[in-house]
């Protein structure tokens, strides 16, 4: 024992906690039990033998023991070895000795106060052993001692057996304290080993605690998450505003007041369509557009929500809300810009169609000169070609596509596009090949399938500013019409490939090399592939050139 360890000592109606007290104190504390139980001895001899107080043995005791009770607060055994201290209980056998050498006729049992100083060596825990060996020793040497002394000299080997049973009783006492003590000792250890590792656990979860309320409060992002029964469990300061700007006062989305509209800014969104209440139907979405909020300090909201689960159970959701009104507002803005550019140029190329159409109709324009009315199909042909670009503007902005579907050879367009893609192709060294069938007869809408080849080989062309060369492959597989533009150009990055049929979009590459374009091609031909019932795919790799299928139903 380094200490009489932290334990709780019990007394008649004091419980101390030990590791609140000094070592002194408590030395002192666990020498009360013997003083205590001493003045209880003196009160019982008092009454049925004085007359043993002029004994010099019983009053040496007694001396002693006030003695040693006053050495547990007077030493400053913090100095000493744990040890030392022990010399208290030991010499407390010399008291018990005392009294019971002188009282033992008049008070039966006064040799079981030897329990005292054998319960403190046994429950110290410094050394079991030698205070086994010390509690039979000494408690056989209190009662050895009077046999000895009496006035029949040596004692009989019958009369030193009789009293025996005491000392091993006392030396199983000692035993059974200091097994528990030592269980004791193990059980405080694990309770002190776990309690640190719920403290560590405490404070790491603190840790992550505070900084996930830093992240949450630092995010431009409104964060709530809501528990099965719809109650708000966490709503970071972000989101607070969001609610407030929707005039709600609690966590839900509920209530015919609140001022959340669908996408035309006007209509109020119905309770069961809004995000929290679709949330708690369990559902999980992405980047539902909601407007909250009136005037201009309006703000459209993109939601995202995902399910919580525990062993399978709904136990709640967590929602994102982001502000993408500026973005909202730019996309408007530029289909508005498409929109209204497209009908501002067709009225004028309407105009230009109609003369056009007027000069090759009449009869003298057969007399023109072969190279001018050659220039005059070209006008023709290009402005019906910038009228076509411009409804697919009108398109792209209003994300609409019709179709007029005939019997169509796609062979022949296969070799009109080329043709016409021909001079701009030998202009910068890109040399056209066709691995196409004779004949492909497919019931498309020829304008429009007419567009996609266009596009693609325009788009093959382009983007091999330094020569190199295109094949056009069509051929029927499996019931569809199949059609490849293969080139050997610039190709793509990973990255742009994954952007590759999004409006307005231009890769790296094509900026850096300064190659005009607007990004519509690509979007247009998917949308006309897709309103045919087809799909179109592509392999590129950077610098080695790219290759478009497009597989229509035939």
């Amino acid at each position: 024992m380094s200490s009489l360890k932290d334990r709780v000592t019990t007394l008649p109606g004091i419980k101390l906690q030990f590791n609140e007290l000094s070592l002194r104190r408590r030395l002192l504390v666990s020498q009360l039990p013997l003083l205590i139980s001493v003045v209880v001895a003196l009160v019982i001899t008092a009454v049925v033998s004085p007359a043993v107080f002029d004994s010099h043995s019983y009053r040496f005791a007694l001396v002693l023991l006030a003695v040693l009770t006053a050495a547990c607060v007077a030493v400053p055994w913090e100095r000493y070895s744990p040890l030392a201290y022990w010399c208290i209980p030991v010499l407390d056998f010399a008291v018990v000795g005392g009294l019971y050498y002188e009282g033992r006729n008049s008070i039966t049992g006064l040799s079981f106060l030897a329990v005292f100083p054998v319960f403190w060596m046994a429950w110290s825990g410094a050394a079991p052993r030698l205070a086994w060996i010390l509690g039979y020793t000494c408690t056989t040497l209190l009662l050895w001692t009077p046999l000895f002394m009496q006035a029949g000299g040596v004692p009989t080997l019958t009369e030193l057996a009789a009293p025996l049973v005491i000392p091993f009783v006392m030396l199983g006492i000692g035993i059974v304290i200091s097994t528990m003590e030592a269980d004791t000792t193990a059980q405080q250890k694990r309770l002190a080993a776990t309690e640190s590792e719920l403290q560590a656990s405490l404070q790491e979860t603190r840790r992550r605690s505070q900084l996930l309320d830093a992240v949450l409060e630092t995010v431009d992002v409104g964060v709530m998450a809501v528990d099965a029964a719809g109650r708000t469990i966490l709503m970071n300061s972000r989101q607070r505003s969001n609610h407030a700007l929707a005039g709600l006062t609690n966590g839900m989305d509920t209530g015919s007041d609140a001022l959340i509209y669908g996408l035309d800014q006007l209509t109020p969104l119905p309770e069961a369509q809004r995000p929290s209440q679709r949330a708690m139907r369990e559902e999980s979405f992405s980047d539902v557009i909601v407007w909250v909020g009136t005037g201009d300090r309006q703000r459209a909201l993109a939601v995202c929500a995902r399910a919580v689960r525990e062993n399978g159970t709904f136990a709640g959701s967590v929602l994102a809300y982001s502000d993408v009104t500026e973005m909202v507002n730019a996309l408007n803005a530029r289909e508005d810009f498409v929109s209204s550019v497209s009908h501002e140029l067709r009225t004028p190329l309407t105009s230009i169609m109609g003369y056009l159409d007027l000069v090759l109709d009449d009869e003298e324009t057969a007399d023109l000169p072969a190279h001018l009315l050659s220039a005059l199909q070209v006008a023709q042909r290009n402005a019906e070609r910038l009228l076509l670009l411009v409804a697919d503007l009108l398109t792209t902005a209003s994300g609409t596509m019709h179709l007029q579907r005939s019997e169509t050879d796609v062979a022949e367009l296969v070799r009109v596009a080329l043709e016409s893609a021909r001079p701009r192709a030998t202009a910068i060294g890109v040399d056209l090949g066709c691995d196409c069938e004779d004949e492909l007869h497919a019931l498309v809408d020829p304008a429009r399938i007419g567009q996609v080849l266009d596009n693609l080989l325009s788009n093959a062309i382009k983007y091999s500013p330094d020569g190199g060369k295109v094949t056009v492959r069509s051929r029927m597989e499996d019931g569809n019409l199949v059609l490849e533009v293969e080139d050997t150009g610039i190709g793509m990055s990973e990255a742009d490939q994954r952007e590759v049929f999004t409006k307005f979009f231009r890769t790296g590459q094509v900026k850096k090399a300064a190659i005009p374009g607007v990004g519509l091609g690509l979007v247009i031909t998917k949308s006309i592939v897709e309103a045919h019932g087809g799909r179109i795919s592509f392999s590129s790799t950077l610098g080695a050139g790219s290759t478009f299928r497009v597989e229509v139903p035939a």
